[in-house]
């Protein structure tokens, strides 16, 4: 492994064991204190404050387990218990409101109140009319059902006015209170279906823990609101409570009524302990709503911990499948590097692939999980793929051809669509060739690296000359001097390189049996050919002859100086 990857195994041994430090430090996690509630403040009145409630709801929709959706239950039960109170409480101070004795707001409050008074007369009138049923009472009995009806029309238009003007509070809470009916009419939020924590995600504990976090600070948020509610209710119970009771006094032209005094002085007593009733069991309620937001709190930061343990020990299983991969491929590179690297380097990359793959599927079975129901995604993707990495895809599937039996190895000597060369490199999708010369010239490599798609294994074709053996057919050519007989020393040459090459045609046949032999081909015969050729200065003579590529331009070598030498042998012996 080189030194990047020495660098890469540190950080990943590092990060691993981080990981575990943190996911045994965090066995136990998810216990805290409810932090303290916040000083109160003043919390703004608005005509009902139903945000109790509302963050009751919130929360209990967002509840996913059967203790969570207990307590939210109790929350939500709290809350409408202490929105109830309120509206009773609003009601009964608005009633004992002191109409204003001047003004636009007393005028209006008089013509209501003259409009009742008719319209009770009205009413009465009416009543008796209808027991007596005669024939003369019918015509007053229609005209004062008219009648009533006009002062009912403006009695509603009076009413309207003075709800407009701010003059009718009770009139605004009865229409608030009648919109609360309707909506406790309507089903009640639903809860989410009990979700299991035991989902060995990590994409999932990511998504948990998260979540979780968001939960638990909203949870606090509701807890600090039902708290400050419990105080500012508090204030106004202690304020209301040190108030001195005020019998309202009687018109001024008659004289007082100890009586009547003594009944105001009593229900307004009555009303007043009714009250700090209401304001009592209200901060009951807003003091258990944040115990039970407490609870709450507590028991979503236990399963915060949970889902940070369980997230920490996926992290750990996936940096421990990283390291793994690489230690075995560090083990697999050491392991082959021992062996021959020709022979073996598609087992060497098969093996690395096979680790990779392996180890890659495992993490993304930690991240994702297994797969459920996306064939119909899975299979629209791969035709997309398909048709996009047409050539890569053919290329990949290429390589498992060169793997073959009758394929390619590191070193052997091919031709690839015209480019001669040396197999230096075999890769999933390319196929890298250092490049030599003219195949009838030397052949010396030109320094040159050429990089073919595998696809050409399948698409097309290649020529292997290192099939069995490297066996390749090699030859030379020579002027015959004008002196001489040209059919001895073409004899002598046949004779001498048959002589240095008798080893190799003796090999090569053998080779080539076993090769032909299962194929019901005839046999080769690998034996030297000599042909004469007329050429512009006399004749040439054609040696061809069986050698192995590697051994290729040595034994041209060594023949061409022993036909040197051959040629001449003849004049020294003149000259003796």
């Amino acid at each position: 492994m080189k030194r990047q990857g020495y660098s890469l195994a540190v950080v990943v041994t590092g990060l691993l064991v981080a990981s575990l430090v943190a996911f045994f430090a965090t066995a136990n996690s998810g216990q805290r204190p409810v932090p303290a509630a916040p000083r109160a403040a003043s919390v703004p009145t608005p005509l009902i404050d139903d945000r109790l409630l509302q963050s009751a709801r919130q929360l209990f929709t967002a509840a996913d387990t059967a203790d969570e959706q207990e307590i939210g239950r109790d929350q939500l039960r709290l809350a409408d218990h202490e929105l109830d109170l309120a509206f009773a409480t609003a009601l009964r101070q608005a009633e004992a409101v002191i109409p204003p004795s001047s003004g636009p707001l007393q005028q209006l409050t008089a013509r209501i109140a003259r409009l009742k008074a008719r319209m009770q007369a009205y009413d009465n009138r009416i009543g008796q009319l209808t027991k007596e049923a005669s024939g003369d009472s019918s015509e007053e009995l229609a005209v004062l059902k008219g009648q009533r009806a006009l002062d009912e029309d403006e009695l509603e238009d009076a009413q309207g006015d003075l709800a407009r003007q701010g003059g009718d509070r009770r009139a605004v809470l009865e229409r608030a209170l009648q919109q609360r009916e309707a909506i406790q009419q309507q089903p009640r939020p639903q809860a989410k279906p009990v979700a299991a924590d035991n989902d060995a995600t990590l994409l999932h504990q990511a998504r948990l823990w998260v979540d979780l976090k968001n939960r638990d600070r909203q949870i606090l948020a509701a807890r600090d609101q039902a708290v400050a509610t419990a105080a500012a209710l508090l204030k106004e119970h202690e304020a209301l409570e040190a108030q001195p009771v005020q019998t309202p006094a009687g018109p001024a032209n008659q004289t007082a009524n100890v009586t009547q005094a003594a009944i105001a002085r009593l229900k307004q007593l009555s009303d007043r302990q009714k009250t700090l009733s209401e304001y009592d069991k209200r901060i009951q309620d807003s003091r258990q709503l944040a115990d039970g937001y407490g609870r709450w709190s507590r028991l979503v930061e236990d399963r915060r911990g949970r889902a940070l343990h369980s997230l920490l020990g996926s992290v750990a299983a996936v940096l421990a499948i990283v390291l793994a991969g690489l230690l075995i491929g560090r083990a697999i590179g050491h392991g082959f590097r021992q062996a021959d690297r020709r022979r073996l380097h598609q087992l060497r990359t098969v093996a690395t692939l096979a680790v990779q793959l392996t180890g890659l599927l495992l993490v993304l079975l930690i991240v994702f999980g297994p797969p459920t129901q996306m064939t119909t995604i899975i299979g629209l993707a791969t035709a997309g793929l398909t048709v996009a990495l047409k050539d890569f895809i053919v290329a990949f599937f290429g390589w498992f051809v060169l793997l073959g039996r009758n394929g390619l190895q590191v070193g052997d000597w091919v031709e690839i669509e015209g480019v001669g060369g040396e197999v230096i490199e075999i890769g999933l999708l390319k196929t890298i060739l250092l490049e030599v010369g003219n195949w009838a010239a030397i052949g010396h490599p030109t320094g040159r690296r050429v990089a073919f798609l595998n696809s050409f294994a399948i698409e097309g074709h290649f020529f292997n000359f290192s099939t069995v053996g490297q066996w390749l057919w090699d030859q030379i050519q020579v002027t015959l001097p004008a002196t001489g007989d040209p059919y001895r020393i073409a004899d002598q040459i046949a004779s001498l390189v048959a002589r240095e090459t008798e080893a190799e045609v003796r090999q090569a046949e053998q080779d080539w049996q076993r090769v032909t032999a299962q194929y019901g081909v005839r046999e080769f015969s690998a034996k030297p050919a000599v042909e004469l050729r007329p050429s512009a200065g006399g004749l040439d003579i054609v040696v061809r002859y069986i050698t192995r590529a590697p051994q290729r331009s040595e034994v041209k070598s060594r023949l061409f100086q022993l036909i040197v030498n051959l040629f001449r042998e003849p004049a020294s012996a003149a000259k003796a």
